[in-house]
């Protein structure tokens, strides 16, 4: 959503989807160390927007030249054991936008209940070996397929796995629907992962938020510096606060004005602009450093996966370090790698480990700012599906507290009835002009 350009308050409109599959161009990333014979390292083909990601990997490792993506084995031996050891099965792990998909269960998956029924879509291959032997795994997969096909010849379809022989993690037993490939929708998104947009955001900032009133009484925690924070719970209600406020229909309809406005700055922007000199190039410098140096303190809002958020106020003397420090010391995992980015002027940026980067100076912060949490991938799945903050601090979160904006409506018959007396005021009399005229006339 924050990369969508969507401004608080934008209207969506909800329309039926097709049913029917249509195209998707895949491209897939395959390693490094298989590369070699690939131009771009990518594998790039259509497929209909049914197709599930497990024959997506068939389809592509059967190109030419051939690749092994689906029945890879590599030798393990147990520990005092001595010999050629035994193969097992090195499983495929597609990364999509930063998800992984790595079981059986999510490569039967379709790109439709992934969300992608059209455009261009990147899947990041990478293996990992599982603890199920190589001919264990193959044989599950052929009896998968197996009573697939037996059920599409008796025109049912399967409701259930087959349960013979030991499945591990990575191929799990519980199988889908054949008949939720094409028509399921993607996964909803749980309430506690909608956050709501206070409705005095301003729509042209991106990336920055509203200081909390004084007035909240917010309970306050310090960090590892001894630095106030103030801590939030995610919001509780399942629809947005932008969507529960009242507006006009005709809010979103275009007008004359906007018609004119848009073909003023179409014009501005064909023509010809002279580039800057050097001159004007150090001067722009010396405003945008002057303008730094101005900013004493900025309010930073850290907003963590679980949407839980942080408030803290930096100097320009604190520095990248300081602010990874600060967000460290509020986590239940402090040991798990994370990342730390921000929109700034260039648009998204991370926010490097240096304790030499200033925070105002050096990275260009001002005024309230929202950096964004992220799991680095070395982090654990405990980490990762746990609750981020600690015990401790969690119980002295409050939520926020959205101060009710009075609405001030203008009554439309008044204003059209005042602009249309207006209107009727400036239109000069022609009685008025004929008396002006005789009086000229007997002057003379």
């Amino acid at each position: 959503m924050r990369l969508s350009g969507l401004s608080p308050g934008a209207k969506l409109e909800l329309v039926m989807l097709s049913r029917s599959p249509s195209v998707v161009k895949v491209a897939l990333q395959i390693p490094e160390r298989e590369a070699s014979e690939v131009a771009g390292g990518r594998l790039i083909q259509d497929f209909a927007s049914s197709t599930t990601l497990w024959l997506v990997l068939r389809s592509l490792e059967n190109r030419e030249p051939q690749k092994n993506f689906t029945a890879r084995g590599k030798t393990r031996t147990e520990t005092g054991e001595s010999g050629a050891g035994r193969l097992y099965h090195e499983a495929p792990i597609l990364n999509i936008m930063g998800r992984e998909l790595g079981t059986f269960t999510d490569l039967q998956k379709t790109l439709a209940q992934l969300g992608y029924n059209s455009g261009n879509v990147l899947l990041r291959l990478s293996f990992k070996v599982s603890e199920t032997p190589l001919e264990e795994a193959m044989e599950h997969m052929e009896q998968y397929f197996a009573s697939i096909q037996s059920d599409e010849k008796a025109g049912a379809h399967p409701t259930s796995p087959p349960t013979s022989g030991s499945i591990s993690d990575t191929i799990s037993p519980a199988l889908p629907k054949e008949d939720d490939s094409a028509t399921s929708p993607p996964e909803p998104v749980s309430p506690s992962q909608i956050e709501s947009i206070p409705a005095n955001t301003p729509g042209g900032q991106r990336g920055t938020f509203d200081e909390p009133s004084e007035e909240f009484s917010v309970p306050v925690i310090t960090d590892p510096e001894q630095r106030p924070i103030a801590v939030f719970k995610p919001s509780s209600s399942s629809t947005p606060r932008a969507a529960q406020q009242a507006f006009n229909e005709r809010d979103y309809e275009p007008t004359i004005a906007h018609a004119k406005l848009h073909q003023a700055r179409l014009q501005n922007s064909g023509r010809n602009k002279p580039l800057l000199s050097d001159k004007e190039l150090a001067e722009k410098e010396n405003a945008k450093a002057q303008k730094c140096a101005s900013v004493k303190k900025i309010a930073v809002k850290i907003r963590f996966p679980d949407q839980t958020t942080i408030n803290a106020d930096f100097t320009n003397l604190d520095t990248a370090g300081i602010l990874y420090d600060c967000a460290k010391g509020v986590l239940a995992s402090e040991d798990e790698p994370f990342l730390l980015n921000f929109i700034s002027a260039k648009g998204p940026s991370t926010i490097p480990r240096d304790s030499s980067k200033r925070l105002i100076s050096d990275l260009g912060m001002s005024g309230s700012t929202l950096v964004n949490f992220l799991w680095d991938e070395g982090a654990s799945a405990g980490a990762r599906t746990s609750p981020v903050l600690k015990a401790a601090v969690l119980a002295r979160a409050k939520e926020v507290e959205v101060p009710e904006v009075p609405e001030t409506g203008v009554d439309e018959e008044k204003f059209h009835d005042s602009d249309a007396g207006k209107r009727k005021e400036t239109v000069k009399s022609p009685n008025k002009g004929i008396q002006k005229w005789v009086s000229r006339l007997s002057k003379k």
